[in-house]
C-alpha cells in the first residue's frame, strides 16, 4: 500500500527485530535469553579486552591523578547512582533535611561552606519541562551584558564536561581533569570513621561545578535543579538572587509523587525567604500549591506575563530555539534576567520598567518591560543542542528533541508537524518518515508513544541509549546502572506498546500466535514473526550506531561508516526497508524520548561535539 506522502511502503512483513510485542517479560526473557546473553557477553568481552590492552580493569578502581580526560570520567563513572542509592532516596523523601545535611557534609569535606555559595549570585531554576532551555536563554542574555557566567545543567548530550560551562562553553578537558582530581583527592583525604563514602555521580558534579565557578570567579551562576527541588542536592543553595519554576508535569513519580500537585510541592522547595521567584502559567492545582508554598516560606512569587505582552511594548522577539513552547521558557528567562540585573543594581536597568501591576490567579503579575537589545540578541542567539534541533543532511533531515513527559512529547509533536509543513516537497518525490525512540526509568512509554502515533511514521525504530555495543572507548557514554539485557528488554517493551497501538488491540494478544525466529546468534536484530501485518513496521537495534546505519543507508554525508556490519539486513523488514530508504527522495527522522538517546545520536552525527 502506498503512503500518502509519496510512496513509502507500509505493512509488508510487519515489525522487525521483536516484531510483535511480548506477552510477558518472563516469556520474552526465556525466548530471547540466548540472543541477549550472547550480545551481553560479546559487549562485556570487548570491554574487558579493551581495558586489558590499556592496563586497566573493565570496572576501574579510583586512580591517581593523570593527564587523561577519559581516565577522570571513568573514575567519575564509578560513582554513578545505583539501585540501592535510589531506594535510599525514596526512603528519605519524608526527611529532606537528611539529604541536604549529607550534601553539606560533602561540601565541607571539599573545603567549602554553604555561605561560600552566596558569592556565586545564583539563579536557581526548576521545573518538569523547559528548565534547561530557560537556563540556556537566561545565561545567554546575561552574558550579553559582559558578565562572566557559569552554567550547571544536566544531563549532558555527548561529554560530561558539557554540564559545567563558563561563558556558555563547556569547560575544557584539561580544566575538567584538573578540577576532578583536586576534588576527588580532597574528598578522599578528609574521610573519617563517620564519613567514609564518596558522593554519588550527580552530587559530585554539583560540588565540582561550585568549585569551578568559585575558582573561575564568575559574576553569576545559573544552576539547573537535577530532580525535583526540595530534596535535590543543588538545594543547599541558601541565598540565590532569584528562582524560577518552568512548566510542571508528571515525571520521576517514584521520587516526587504521582500527581502534579505533589510534584509542585517538591519544585517549590527551592523557594527561599525574601528571594523573588517567577513561574509561568500552570494548571490551577499546581499553581495553588506553588503559591501556598511561597507564602509559607516567605518568598515573593510572581507570574510571568506571556511573551506577547513584552512584544506589545517593543519589537517582535526572535528565539534561537524552535517550537511554540519555547516562548514560555523565554518569557521566564527574561524575568529571571531582569530581576537579577535589578537586584544587582546593574546600570541602565531602571529604564526597562514599564510596569503593569495586576493580580492573576491570586498571584501578582511580573512587570512588563521593553526588552533591551542585549536581551533580544540573547534570545535570538541561544543554542541548546538536542532541543527542537534540526540537522539537514543531504536527503536526510534529523529532528532532535529530548522529550520524556507527556506534555513535552505533545510539544515535540506540535513542533515536528510544523517543521514538516514548512519543508513540504513540491516535486512529488517519495518521502519516508521514521521515529527513533527510547525511554528509561519509571516513565510510561506507552503513554508517550500513543502521543507520537498520529505522526504516521513509516518505521518506528527503538534502541538503547548506547552509541556502540561496546563503549569502553568513550567513558562519557558509559552507564553502569543497567545491564545490556535490561536495556534491550526495555526496547522490546517499547516495541510491544507501539505495535499494540498500531494493531488497535490489547498488547497481551499480540504474541498469541507468534513464534520466535531469531535471525541468528550474531544478528544485530531480534526478529520473531508478527501475528499479522501492522501499519508501521518496527525494528529494534542493539545500539544507536546500528540504528543510524540502517536509517541513513550511507546517504548522510557526514555519518559515513566504512562498512555495514554483518547481519544488519538479515530480517525481511530491515531488508525491504533498506531498499525504500535508498530510493527515497527525502527521509525525515524524529529522534525523541530520552535526552541520552538524543545525545548519542548527536555524537555520531556531529563529531565536533566530541572534540
Amino acid at each position: 500500500m502506498a503512503s500518502g506522502r509519496g510512496g513509502a511502503k507500509r505493512g509488508g512483513s510487519g515489525p522487525g527485530l521483536a516484531c510483535g510485542g511480548i506477552k510477558t517479560m518472563s516469556w520474552a526473557r526465556s525466548r530471547l535469553c540466548s540472543t541477549l546473553s550472547l550480545a551481553a557477553v560479546s559487549a562485556r568481552g570487548a570491554t574487558t579486552e579493551g581495558a586489558a590492552r590499556r592496563g586497566m580493569s573493565a570496572w576501574p578502581a579510583p586512580q591517581e591523578p593523570g593527564m587523561e580526560y577519559q581516565d577522570a570520567v571513568r573514575t567519575l563513572n564509578t560513582l554513578q547512582t545505583n539501585a540501592s542509592y535510589l531506594e535510599q532516596v525514596k526512603r528519605q523523601r519524608s526527611d529532606p533535611q537528611a539529604q541536604l545535611e549529607a550534601m553539606e557534609m560533602y561540601l565541607a569535606r571539599s573545603g567549602l561552606q554553604v555561605e561560600d555559595l552566596n558569592r556565586l549570585n545564583i539563579i536557581h531554576v526548576t521545573g518538569t519541562k523547559g528548565k534547561g532551555s530557560t537556563c540556556a536563554f537566561t545565561e545567554r542574555i546575561l552574558r550579553n551584558y559582559g558578565l562572566k557566567t557559569g552554567f550547571f545543567s544536566s544531563p549532558h548530550m555527548v561529554q560530561v564536561r558539557e554540564r559545567i560551562r563558563i561563558n556558555g562553553k563547556p569547560i575544557s578537558p584539561e580544566l575538567f581533569t584538573k578540577h576532578f582530581w583536586c576534588l576527588y583527592n580532597q574528598l578522599e583525604e578528609f574521610k573519617d570513621d563517620s564519613h567514609v563514602s564518596m558522593p554519588s555521580y550527580f552530587r559530585f558534579l554539583t560540588l565540582m561545578a561550585f568549585h569551578v565557578f568559585l575558582q573561575e570567579k564568575v559574576d553569576l551562576a545559573v544552576v539547573e535543579v537535577g530532580i525535583g527541588g526540595a530534596f535535590d542536592c543543588t538545594n543547599i543553595i541558601r541565598k540565590p538572587v532569584v528562582c524560577g519554576v518552568s512548566s510542571l508535569g508528571i515525571d520521576h513519580t517514584s521520587l516526587l509523587g504521582d500527581t502534579v500537585e505533589k510534584i509542585a510541592w517538591q519544585k517549590g522547595g527551592i523557594f527561599k525567604p525574601g528571594v523573588p521567584a517567577f513561574t509561568v502559567v500552570q494548571p490551577e492545582g499546581p499553581l495553588a500549591v506553588l503559591r501556598d508554598r511561597a507564602q509559607q516560606i516567605g518568598c515573593p512569587l510572581y507570574l510571568c506575563p506571556p511573551l506577547e505582552a513584552l512584544e506589545e511594548v517593543g519589537l517582535p522577539l526572535s528565539l534561537g530555539l524552535e517550537g511554540a513552547h519555547q516562548r514560555s521558557n523565554a518569557a521566564l528567562a527574561l524575568q529571571l534576567a531582569h530581576c537579577w540585573l535589578e537586584r544587582q543594581d546593574h546600570q541602565d536597568i531602571q529604564e526597562l520598567k514599564v510596569s503593569r501591576p495586576s493580580i492573576r490567579w491570586q498571584l501578582p503579575l511580573a512587570p512588563v518591560f521593553r526588552p533591551t537589545p542585549h536581551m533580544r540578541r540573547g534570545l535570538r542567539d541561544t543554542v541548546w543542542p538536542g532541543r527542537t534541533q534540526i540537522l539537514q543532511r543531504g536527503p536526510l533531515t534529523w529532528y532532535l528533541d529530548g522529550a520524556h513527559t507527556t506534555s513535552s512529547v505533545q510539544a515535540c509533536v506540535h513542533w515536528y508537524r510544523q517543521s514538516l509543513e514548512r519543508s513540504k516537497r513540491t516535486d512529488g518525490g517519495s518521502e519516508v518518515h521514521i521515529l527513533l525512540f527510547n525511554s528509561t526509568g519509571d516513565r510510561d512509554s506507552a503513554a508517550l508513544l500513543k502521543l507520537l502515533q498520529p505522526c504516521q511514521f513509516d518505521y518506528a525504530v527503538f534502541c538503547p541509549n548506547v552509541t556502540e555495543v561496546s563503549s569502553i572507548g568513550n567513558a562519557d557514554q558509559q552507564n553502569f546502572t543497567v545491564t545490556l539485557d535490561q536495556v534491550l528488554l526495555r526496547c522490546l517493551q517499547h516495541q510491544q506498546h507501539w505495535n499494540g497501538l498500531a494493531e488497535k488491540q490489547a498488547s497481551s494478544n499480540l504474541w498469541s500466535s507468534c513464534s520466535p525466529d531469531p535471525a541468528g546468534p550474531g544478528s544485530l536484530l531480534l526478529a520473531p514473526h508478527p501475528p499479522q501485518p501492522t501499519r508501521t513496521s518496527s525494528l529494534v537495534f542493539s545500539c544507536i550506531s546500528h540504528a543510524l546505519l540502517w536509517i541513513s543507508q550511507g546517504r548522510d554525508p557526514i555519518f559515513q561508516p566504512q562498512s555495514l556490519p554483518r547481519n544488519l539486513l538479515n530480517h525481511p523488514t530491515a531488508n525491504s526497508g533498506a531498499s525504500i530508504l535508498r530510493e527515497a527522495a527525502a527521509i525525515h527522522v524524529l529522534v525523541t524520548g530520552s535526552l541520552h538517546l538524543v545525545g548519542g545520536v548527536l555524537k555520531l552525527l556531529d563529531p565536533s561535539m566530541s572534540q
